[in-house]
């Protein structure tokens, strides 16, 4: 997902009920997991893409 940073990509996962979304970064030494949300729009919620590039800031600082 290049809206939210470099290496950043989104898991889709179907359930029954719900469709889930699982944004996540690709690190050298690990996997860091940005956010676990139902998703219910066809475009990711901004507040979702705001709050990932706030943890990627915190994470990196």
């Amino acid at each position: 997902m290049p809206s939210i940073g470099p290496r950043c990509h989104e898991l889709r996962i179907n359930d029954e009920k719900a469709t889930w979304r699982i944004i996540y970064r690709i690190d050298n030494d690990a996997i860091v997991i940005l956010e676990v949300f139902e998703k219910r729009a066809r475009q990711t919620p901004q507040p979702v893409i705001d709050a990932c590039k706030q943890r990627l800031r915190d994470y990196d600082s």
